[in-house]
């Protein structure tokens, strides 16, 4: 099992954003979660991807690739992340003053592995991702559909265990969205890369694994 995670709870002072979410989901899957504005979509990727922590802290377990999440420092789930997880937003946040190829070693670099095979490693995947022409230049010189593509590669430059994307077609044409909804799909079935995928795009849910629905702060078909 790629994710555990149980009895999930937010609140910002009188304002429940999630409640009690259980979740599980396989090594492999690409998993949608679905719901309207402000249902906690967001909110749920942030805890399951380390970025933010339950209220519940002391009720709650997450577990990613075997490793308990729940009960270590900031600084050591700081390091899990950057060696275990990868993450795509809607809009890309490359850092506007590197080339393609710099914002893709940069958690590399964060993880202080050699300068060389990060650069080795950032080129095959700029390669694969249709980049090649394209890694000096700086994100105001790429197209929506190529910023994604770098922000992608970033994501899985140190091999992680789960890419989590938020919104990751919201900013794109139709074109380009679905030409990235592909690249998710071919990422699983060559890496067998885990994907968790927050978006408001019916094709993209219907492509993945499974499709999982939030309303109210609750997981309305978890498991």
């Amino acid at each position: 099992m790629m994710i555990k995670a149980t009895s999930i709870c937010k609140s910002y002072e009188n304002l429940t954003v999630l409640k009690s979410i259980h979740l599980h989901i396989k090594k492999g899957e690409v998993i949608a979660i679905v719901g309207p504005s402000g249902s906690g979509k967001t909110t749920l990727l942030q805890i399951l991807g380390t970025l933010d922590r339950p209220s519940n802290i002391k009720e709650y377990t997450l577990e990613i690739n075997g490793t308990s999440l729940s009960k270590i420092s900031d600084k050591n789930l700081s390091k899990f992340r950057n060696q275990n997880i990868g993450f795509i937003f809607q809009f890309h946040q490359l850092l506007p003053e590197f080339s393609a190829l710099e914002n893709v070693c940069i958690p590399g670099f964060i993880a202080k592995k050699k300068k060389e095979a990060v650069e080795k490693k950032a080129l095959k995947l700029l390669d694969k991702l249709g980049l090649s022409e394209r890694t000096h230049h700086k994100p105001n010189e790429l197209s929506g559909g190529e910023q994604q593509r770098v922000a992608v590669a970033r994501a899985m430059i140190n091999d992680p265990a789960v890419i989590f994307a938020d919104e990751p077609s919201g900013n794109l044409d139709s074109a380009a969205a679905k030409s990235l909804h592909e690249l998710f799909l071919q990422l699983r079935k060559e890496l067998g890369q885990t994907f968790v995928i927050v978006t408001h795009n019916k094709k993209l849910a219907q492509m993945a694994d499974r499709t999982l629905t939030m309303k109210d702060g609750y997981l309305l078909n978890e498991d």
